[in-house]
């Protein structure tokens, strides 16, 4: 597979900055002079005004453009539309425009992109056009990608390229600069060269830097680095992207059960799955799916009502344990217009709790050795910001009800439930992810149970046992 040498997309993108505007976003009059210039069957210009965007710009302009339209703006630029603009298209639009070509087409763009970026826009079709696209292939590229799509979804296998270059440790430096020079089939994009044993076996690295300082005559296992950081083939991708960070790696070594060099991942890779990752934690806190605005709205319902039906049932835990209280509510009015107060504000404070636990488990800052120390930080967190919180709304209310009694109850059921639903905040995406579930999944549905159910409960309770309703 080729690519295009570095700076041609750069100069391309520079070539006209008129379409953009102070936030590199693409001009809604630019987006419409070319949706226009479409519907008017002038094909030729609508081609001529996309041709000097940088093909990230391309790809912005299909999801911009209403779904009935994008079908009738790939044909009119068909010869902009290869690999590399598909390569950064949202995964919603790019599955529209692929079931729309020919099988041909999609293998001519798969093979003009590094195997992970042909694996990405190919993963997804259905298995029968998937077939087809792989048969159109050349046999090589056929072959990497078929292996590429035997290993997991969001594994590394998926997400190296097979494209590096690889040399033996007794090759001096002189041997390494003919061969990059003598071979054009060579990949243009990599920072380091792999240094491997006999049995294809990563034994070392040497940064292109050091090969371009080093005289010819040195040997290559002078000059490299044996302390390598080598990523397992079926190792998760938010685990990968973790070992860059922790590290600060430009790429990486991806290798087999065997041990054996199989690919690299290289640190753009790498900026994307952070991002995808960091989103999806968030959307799934909220039970949003996949949260795109590209998704179809089937998709979207399905996604979402299933957590809005999880949390009916959980709010109907909390009503159970409001009537439970029916007479001491009945006897004291103002008891329903402060209770929902006690529990929203638990709820925020567990929520808080919550994201800052779900955060430290996914970049492994929260582990089975500081678990105890981080369940104290955050129940000392939630006692500070309960007694705040209780001696604010405790005065408010004494003022305002012209009431103490009800201003101590009320305070007493804050700091209780906000400090319960500190615990819940952390205890629970702990627990989870102990059970093998995704905390970033569940935590919010048993966080908010907690909160509703245990700050009507101390509120009400409290309110009965002090005597405050007679």
């Amino acid at each position: 597979m080729t690519e295009n040498m570095p700076g041609t997309q750069e100069t391309e993108s520079s070539a006209d900055t008129s379409q953009l505007d102070a936030d590199d976003r693409l001009k809604p009059a630019f987006v419409r002079a070319v949706l226009d210039a479409i519907d008017s069957g002038d094909a030729e210009g609508a081609r001529a005004l996309v041709e000097p965007l940088h093909p990230a710009d391309i790809a912005d302009l299909f999801e911009l453009a209403p779904a009935d339209q994008r079908a009738a703006l790939a044909t009119a630029i068909t010869e902009l539309l290869d690999g590399d603009v598909l390569a950064e298209m949202n995964d919603y639009v790019r599955e529209e425009l692929i079931d729309a070509l020919d099988p041909r087409q999609v293998a001519d763009i798969a093979a003009e992109l590094d195997t992970d970026d042909a694996v990405a826009i190919i993963e997804d079709m259905d298995a029968a056009d998937q077939r087809e696209v792989l048969r159109a292939l050349d046999p090589d590229d056929r072959a990497a990608i078929e292996e590429a799509l035997s290993f997991p979804e969001e594994s590394a296998g998926r997400l190296m390229q097979r494209e590096l270059i690889a040399v033996p440790e007794h090759w001096t430096v002189g041997n390494v600069l003919d061969y990059l020079r003598g071979n054009e089939e060579l990949t243009t994009d990599f920072w380091e060269v792999f240094v491997v044993d006999p049995a294809h076996r990563p034994i070392g690295a040497c940064h292109l830097s050091w090969i371009m300082r080093t005289p010819r005559s040195v040997a290559v296992g002078d000059v490299m680095q044996r302390e390598q950081t080598l990523i397992p083939v079926d190792m998760d991708q938010e685990e990968v992207a973790l070992r860059f960070q922790k590290y600060a790696l430009i790429s990486a070594a991806v290798v087999d059960a065997s041990g054996r060099l199989v690919g690299m991942i290289t640190v753009d890779d790498i900026v994307h799955i952070i991002s995808q990752e960091a989103g999806e934690d968030i959307l799934r806190l909220s039970g949003a799916g996949d949260g795109d605005i590209n998704e179809p709205v089937l998709d979207s319902y399905r996604a979402r009502v299933r957590w809005l039906i999880s949390n009916l049932f959980t709010a109907l835990l909390a009503s159970s344990i409001i009537a439970l209280f029916e007479g001491t509510i009945a006897k004291m009015v103002a008891l329903a217009t402060l209770m929902p107060i006690v529990a929203g504000v638990g709820g925020n404070a567990g929520t808080q709790t919550m994201a800052v636990t779900v955060r430290a488990l996914a970049t492994n800052q929260l582990t089975r050795s500081n678990t105890w120390r981080s369940i104290m930080r955050e129940l000392r967190v939630a006692v500070l910001n309960g007694g705040t919180i209780a001696i604010v709304i405790g005065i408010g209310v004494s003022v305002v009800f012209g009431n103490p009694h009800l201003g101590a109850v009320i305070a007493a059921a804050m700091l209780t439930n906000i400090v319960i639903a500190g615990l819940a905040g952390v205890m629970v995406p702990v627990a989870l992810e102990r059970m093998g579930a995704d905390p970033a999944v569940a935590s919010s549905i048993f966080v908010t149970m907690t909160t509703d159910s245990m700050g009507f409960l101390a509120f009400l309770g409290l309110a009965t046992w002090s005597g405050l309703v007679g």
